[in-house]
């Protein structure tokens, strides 16, 4: 491929953060370039990011719409070769269905819809069209996280027995809903939960991820502690997987203290594993006979797929925007690819995708079926 891979992008306006990430991601390998968005359902907010981006004014519309249909109209090499989507949750379905139906490439902030029902339709858009869709469940980016999936698929642990994958956060032990940006507790805009889809899928993506092992039954026990509060804040689950393992996964959002504290224990039948997004650099292997390891992003002895998503010089720590990036950079190669009509390399496809998405709405659904119900589901799609 001779040029950069063209970025456009929805939602992502004057004050967002999340789009503004996904910016600097994109943008940290040299192989994207925003060239259009629609930043903003207020048009005039939209044309506001035009100076702020240094991008051609006509090119900053004011419905995602008018985006698709004008980029759809310029020949390739000109026009966006993909979008990047990173409205609120209620959003996401009929702008990726959109971006889909004009035959441009996907990525979509999670939860990839409101409904199980939407994302099918989704997930039959891309099996149909055969358009690429990445789903930015982006702590699968992280070296060390890539790490213990290799050593778990090359048998170091054994057969898994137990999983525990949480994710802690505090900021909403208060109540928050009188700030308009707090649009998560908003079932119109959230969707049926709040913690759960907002971080719980994150510890549910990542478990699965890192032991390429499937959800085949839950019990859940939601919780929403702050008084007036619609959605749940808190959430238990109890899992069976569908190799006979044990699990837990856990989040929170009125956990007092603390920050972004997602971390996966995993247990097999010869060794178990730790690792921390708070600590991303690390990865504490543990065994019954012999003292624990550690492994570090940077060391020469990690695997291929680690080393091949390592950034820096051991000892010089990367994080949240590095494991977007890694996101961005696989996903970038792939389209190349397939501008270029040859096959990527399968390693490049090392992205959650959109039957990751279906599992992740269902997810939110089966726990909260779960809880409303006070008992164990069969996990389905």
């Amino acid at each position: 491929m001779k040029r950069r891979i063209r970025m456009g992008m929805v939602g992502g306006g004057p004050g967002a953060f999340i789009g503004g990430v996904h910016r600097m991601a994109a943008r940290l390998d040299n192989k994207i370039e925003l060239v259009c968005g629609a930043f903003s359902s207020n048009a005039e907010k939209s044309k506001l990011m035009s100076d702020e981006l240094f991008l051609d004014p006509d090119r900053v519309y004011g419905s995602y719409w008018e985006m698709f249909s004008a980029e759809a109209r310029l020949p390739v090499g000109e026009r966006m070769d993909f979008v990047s989507i990173v409205t609120p949750n209620f959003a996401h379905f009929e702008v990726a269905k959109a971006a889909l139906e004009h035959g441009f490439h996907v990525v979509c902030d999670k939860p990839m819809t409101m409904t199980v029902a939407e994302a099918k339709v989704l997930a039959a858009l891309v099996d149909k069209t055969k358009l690429e869709f990445c789903l930015t469940h982006n702590y699968t980016g992280y070296p060390m996280v890539k790490q213990a999936k290799e050593m778990i698929a090359a048998g170091k642990l054994g057969a898994i027995r137990k999983v525990v994958s949480e994710y802690p956060q505090g900021w909403l032990a208060t109540s928050l809903e009188s700030q308009k940006q707090v649009w998560r507790t908003d079932p119109a805009k959230s969707g049926i939960s709040c913690c759960i889809g907002d971080i719980g899928t994150h510890a549910e993506n990542i478990a699965e991820y890192v032991t390429g092992l499937k959800i085949a039954e839950l019990c859940a026990d939601l919780t929403s502690f702050v008084p007036g509060r619609t959605l749940d804040d808190d959430g238990n689950i109890l899992v069976r997987f569908d190799n006979g393992a044990r699990g837990v996964i856990y989040a929170s959002q009125v956990s007092v203290g603390e920050e972004n504290a997602l971390n996966i224990r995993v247990y097999g039948d010869k060794g178990g594993l730790e690792w921390s997004q708070q600590e991303p650099n690390t990865l504490i292997v543990k065994w019954n006979d012999r003292p624990s390891e550690i492994y570090r992003t940077g060391w020469a002895g990690n695997g291929e797929n680690a080393g091949r998503n390592t950034r820096t010089p051991a000892g010089h720590p990367e994080g949240f925007i590095e494991a977007f990036a890694n996101l961005y950079s696989n996903f970038a190669d792939v389209v190349a690819a397939r501008l270029d009509n040859v096959d990527p390399a399968k390693i490049r496809r090392d992205f959650p995708g959109v039957h990751d998405g279906v599992r992740g709405v269902a997810f939110i659904q089966n726990v909260v079926d779960s809880s409303d119900a006070h008992g164990w589901v069969k996990f389905t799609l």
